[in-house]
């Protein structure tokens, strides 16, 4: 019998296994989630039950305070995520095609980025206060050394026969990076990005719930003090289900834009 070679190693998912099997993970976490929490396992103090959690979307959202602080969030994510990138981006790519420049400044990012960004927050407090720019330089500190370094990554790994051949036809730097280099590596750093996102959410929680008034790390911190453990749950369930749709989102662009270099990939 002829063996299915669907079931081998490292297999490329297609759409309906993903959402199949996927949806019936989810399926099968909140069967178990709502049935510990119906004969009552466990005090609702610590796992409330999905009926309390909706009924706290439900409240939230109705009086607007929920759309209030995802709506600051969503702002301080889109701007505080934009500047870590574009400024990973050129240092990165740099870092993975000019050995001086990789070997001034990879040293530097290297020893920054196993420092815990969460320690700056204090710092960060003293030197920009409480305000926006406060969050930012959160964001920044938790993304941007850890993305410098991976988008060098992608880069170096452009096969030396792809850049040797534009080489050969005469093409300079320039052109080398244009045309070649940036094009190849165009995939891996739109995962890179696409994955980093998810770590930017998680720099941008730890800001609001130390130093905010406001967005979703705020009203995490303000449900903690009332003892709301639905409200928290909500609110990271919520921030779960934005990460997924984005990452949905930047999926299918992927698609879109470099389905060439996917081999069929979902």
């Amino acid at each position: 019998m002829r063996r299915d070679s669907r079931r081998g190693l490292f297999h490329q998912v297609s759409a309906r296994d993903y959402w199949v099997w996927g949806g019936s993970a989810l399926a099968a976490l909140f069967a178990l989630w709502w049935t510990v929490t119906a004969l009552q396992l466990v005090s609702p103090y610590f796992l409330p039950s999905p009926a309390a959690v909706l009924g706290a979307f439900t409240e939230l959202w109705g009086d607007g305070t929920l759309q209030g602080d995802l709506a600051i969030s969503l702002q301080r994510i889109a701007i505080g995520f934009s500047i870590a990138t574009l400024f990973a981006l050129p240092v990165g790519i740099l870092m993975g095609t000019v050995w001086r420049f990789e070997a001034a400044v990879e040293p530097i990012v290297d020893f920054i980025r196993y420092m815990p960004a969460v320690s700056f927050v204090p710092l960060t407090i003293v030197w920009l206060g409480v305000g926006e720019g406060q969050k930012y330089s959160i964001l920044f500190i938790g993304t941007f050394f850890q993305q410098a370094l991976m988008v060098m990554d992608n880069v170096k790994r452009t096969p030396r026969e792809y850049v040797q051949v534009g080489q050969t036809l005469g093409m300079k730097t320039l052109p080398l990076l244009g045309r070649i280099v940036l094009p190849y590596s165009a995939p891996a750093i739109w995962d890179t990005i696409r994955i980093t996102l998810g770590w930017g959410w998680t720099w941008l929680v730890i800001a609001e719930l130390v130093a905010a008034e406001s967005g979703l790390g705020h009203r995490i911190i303000v449900a903690q003090r009332y003892f709301h453990t639905d409200r928290i749950f909500m609110i990271i369930i919520l921030i779960g289900v934005i990460g997924l749709v984005i990452d949905q989102a930047m999926r299918a662009i992927d698609r879109a834009w470099f389905g060439w270099s996917r081999g069929g990939a979902r």
